[in-house]
């Protein structure tokens, strides 16, 4: 719907995810460690972002050694710009040049070739994958038959990645018409569940037709190429949804970057949070003992608990206020029995045997206060206990909740529930599952 009159006009998606990453990225605000320990995710970040402004988009083709890789994307451009051989493994390195195919809304798009995926063990083959998606804002994966397990294992991380995904079936030259539609449906068969909605493409990026000499040799002939339903399938896909595509992958970048940098603050801060909640502790312990009244323990007890969850707030860098905290407190204590219940009836049993003990002194001549100290110090021992709890779980939830956090991240999320695309894209993948135990007080 076009703005009326005097109506600013709303920037598309890809203008608005540019400005909210730009604002953010000025934000950051890195010590001189931080620098130091994040220097390479923080490049990856910044060629990132300096690809979504220059509108550069990159589509890297993914396959086993053999696929015809190198000849599609050759047969894309219209020269040969990328090493062929007979013989296998010809492309060890990743290389890019840039395609001569206009595309609105995109100043550039680079074709990118990767080495093949069957020659190296299968860790490294998954973090390859992994790699080629990251630096890539659309994978095209390349068969020249059936679905193997090599390609059905690397299907995973690629559709992890988030990236769109093309499916391209080489050497159709090679089948009849039957038996490339026999073939196309024994892979969509084989295809993981989150691929069923790909479609394959069928190709022949280096077609030779074969010609019998005099003599009774056969040889073959070299044949134009045969990509017009690829090119085609690109182009329909970078000029309707392109600068979405590079918007993505910056989010995306973006937001492990931030995860990246949560972790290393939260990590770096664990020592400091052990000593704060031990501080806390300490206190409460001290108040609970000396204070006779269970009801002043209790106001003192979530008074002292909700200072410590403002504390680790401060030292987490993730503000908070005191009605937020309380609140936090409150969700700690009725996922927790011991900070709920347990504890309150603990506290309220020991407080009135205290007190009947401190009553009854004058009729028992002093004795009932002999075991009087005993029941203090088991007040003591449980504010404490409580108190390293409550620190913990407050701890654990504060690093979800920065593990989750972050603008780039709340954008992607928000993307993908209001955007049927991004969210076939992205797909529902959950998040990743946090180390908390490495990072926990």
């Amino acid at each position: 719907m076009r703005p009326t009159a005097g109506e600013t006009p709303v920037p598309a998606t890809p203008e608005r995810c540019q400005q909210l990453l730009d604002q953010w990225s000025r934000q950051l605000q890195l010590s001189g460690r931080e620098q130091n320990q994040l220097a390479g995710q923080r490049q990856a970040l910044d060629r990132q972002l300096e690809r979504l402004r220059q509108r550069c988009l990159r589509v890297a083709v993914f396959g086993r050694v053999g696929v015809g890789k190198s000849s599609l994307l050759n047969a894309l451009l219209g020269e040969v710009a990328f090493a062929t051989d007979v013989a296998h493994g010809c492309t060890r390195h990743q290389a890019a040049r840039a395609w001569d195919q206009p595309i609105e809304g995109l100043q550039r798009v680079e074709l990118v070739d990767t080495p093949g995926i069957d020659e190296i063990a299968a860790a490294a083959r998954a973090r390859l994958a992994a790699r080629v998606a990251l630096g890539a804002d659309l994978v095209l994966l390349v068969l020249d038959g059936d679905l193997t397990s090599v390609e059905h294992d690397a299907l995973a991380p690629l559709l992890a990645s988030g990236k769109p995904l093309l499916l391209v079936l080489n050497r159709c030259d090679c089948w009849s018409a039957a038996e490339q539609a026999e073939l196309i449906a024994s892979i969509q068969r084989r295809l993981p569940a989150a691929a069923l909605h790909l479609e394959l493409i069928p190709v022949a990026a280096a077609p030779r037709l074969p010609q019998l000499l005099a003599d009774g040799r056969v040889r073959s002939i070299p044949q134009p190429p045969r990509v017009a339903p690829l090119r085609q399938a690109l182009v329909q896909l970078l000029e309707q949804h392109g600068p979405l595509l590079l918007a993505l992958n910056a989010l995306g970048a973006a937001d492990r970057f931030h995860q990246a940098l949560q972790r290393w603050r939260l990590g770096a801060s664990r020592q400091a949070a052990q000593s704060l909640i031990g501080r806390f502790a300490a206190l409460k312990a001290t108040g609970v003992a000396a204070n006779p009244l269970v009801l002043l323990d209790l106001a003192g007890g979530l008074a002292c608990d909700t200072a410590l969850v403002l504390q680790l707030c401060q030292l987490y860098g993730l503000p908070m206020h005191g009605a937020g905290a309380r609140q936090l407190l409150r969700r700690l204590s009725g996922h927790n029995a011991l900070l709920g219940g347990a504890q309150l009836g603990i506290q309220l049993l020991l407080g009135a045997l205290r007190q009947l003990l401190l009553v009854a002194a004058p009729l028992t001549g002093g004795l009932s206060l002999a075991p009087a100290a005993p029941v203090a110090l088991a007040q003591a021992a449980l504010a404490v206990h409580t108190t390293r709890l409550t620190g913990r779980l407050a701890a654990a939830e504060l690093l979800r909740s920065a593990q989750r956090g972050g603008r780039p991240g709340a954008l992607l999320r928000r993307l993908a529930r209001t955007d049927p695309q991004v969210r076939l894209w992205l797909g529902d993948r959950p998040e990743p599952p946090a180390n908390l135990q490495a990072l926990l007080p």
